[in-house]
């Protein structure tokens, strides 16, 4: 089977090489006095590899992520010491298999998705808690109509529902937004029609009084190369907020993860490709649906081809990574991606840049940023065993 990670990789690359030879690089401002520290190389057993999915963090500073891939993928836990356990492994069965998905932690249960695997093999949601105990399917996805292959996240409200998206299936098989019950009963809110959106990939964040929840699709939209929306959770009410037009001041393909918001009700995000130089944005999106493209990257020493989204701190600079450029003599001409800051002036720094080794290589996940400002972070590749890191980056 081809992962998404493969498949958005391989459609990455196809921008054409010749693309990446011609292009004027884009000088890239190079932080000073940051750290770097790989607290952990995947190995590709027990542990998994290839991580794709954001950290989160508890109360007392564990860290928390799955990996994808190899036997089926895990969940894990990292304590403050750099020390990884793995809490549990997939079987790629009934038990699911491949979570692309990053966790969501909740008075020590931790919930997510697999996007393969299940009682009908088109994934499940599930709990267990923080120690890895208890691990339950709280839903099996039948496909069709009532959505299949979920590969982002979850959201909970205050009573205890989960939200989310399946990128396939749905009355037209182009994704879903579904509720599930705390009794595991699973409603489809809203399926997408294509001209509405298609696949999304990437995971739902809550507006104002849970009133709301917005999102990215891949595809679909007006123009075919994704869109932002949002749906109503009492009447499940769709509205596109933008659709991307893959142009020298758009970008396309809005990347994985999810979307954040300031107090102001904006949203931040990227796109894979497009922009002024065909190599992913970092863009804005006001309440009314105005977008601003706030960076385009150019492939160059100051990255290529975000495949994930952003953080924000409190004074409104962005933090996010993208799966190439920086140094493009790493291993291929397309480089093997960096981590970069965005400040409100549209000024970008790079803070890491990927050398395709110990440090890894492609990072494909958000940031985790913690409360001391310090970031944490997954590659999908690289390290000591070609499995992947995950990092910490003091600014």
């Amino acid at each position: 089977m081809t992962t998404t990670g493969q498949t958005s990789g391989m459609r990455l690359r196809a921008v054409g090489i010749a693309l990446a030879l011609a292009m004027l690089l884009m000088p890239a401002v190079a932080a000073q006095g940051q750290t770097f520290k790989v607290l952990y190389s995947f190995t590709g057993g027990a542990d998994g590899g290839y991580p794709f999915a954001a950290l989160i963090e508890d109360a007392k500073g564990n860290l928390y992520g799955t990996t994808s891939a190899q036997y089926c993928g895990a969940v894990f836990k990292v304590n403050k010491s750099g020390k990884v356990t793995v809490l549990h492994s997939f079987d790629c069965g009934p038990g699911g298999g491949d979570p692309y998905a990053s966790l969501l932690l909740h008075a020590g249960s931790l919930y997510g998705t697999t996007c393969c695997g299940g009682g009908y093999y088109y994934g499940v949601v599930y709990s267990m808690s923080d120690t890895g105990e208890g691990w339950e399917a709280l839903c099996n996805f039948t496909g069709e109509g009532a959505g299949e292959y979920p590969y982002a996240g979850l959201v909970r409200d205050a009573a205890g529902n989960l939200y989310g998206t399946t990128a396939y299936g749905g009355t037209s098989g182009d994704g879903t937004v579904f509720k599930l019950s705390k009794s595991g009963n699973e409603t489809v809110l809203y399926s997408f029609t294509g001209r509405t959106g298609k696949y999304p990939f990437q995971s739902l964040v809550a507006g104002k009084g849970f009133d709301d929840l917005f999102g990215a699709t891949e595809e679909g939209g007006k123009y075919g190369y994704g869109t932002v929306f949002k749906v109503a959770t009492k009447t499940g009410k769709e509205t596109v907020l933008h659709s991307f037009e893959y142009n020298g001041s758009d970008g396309a393909y809005p990347a994985y993860g999810y979307l954040v918001h300031d107090p102001q009700g904006n949203l931040y995000g990227t796109t894979e490709i497009g922009g002024p130089s065909g190599a992913g944005t970092v863009f804005k999106l006001t309440p009314d649906g105005t977008e601003t493209v706030l960076y385009g990257f150019s492939g160059g020493a100051d990255g290529g081809y975000p495949f994930a989204g952003v953080v924000l701190d409190k004074n409104g600079n962005l933090y996010g990574t993208t799966y190439e450029g920086g140094d493009l003599h790493c291993g291929n001409v397309y480089g093997c991606g960096t981590v970069f800051m965005l400040d409100t002036g549209g000024k970008e720094t790079v803070l890491h840049t990927f050398t395709g080794g110990s440090d890894g290589a492609h990072p494909a996940a958000a940031l985790l940023r913690d409360a001391a400002g310090d970031l944490y972070g997954t590659a999908s590749e690289g390290g000591a065993y070609d499995y992947g890191t995950l990092f910490k980056l003091t600014p």
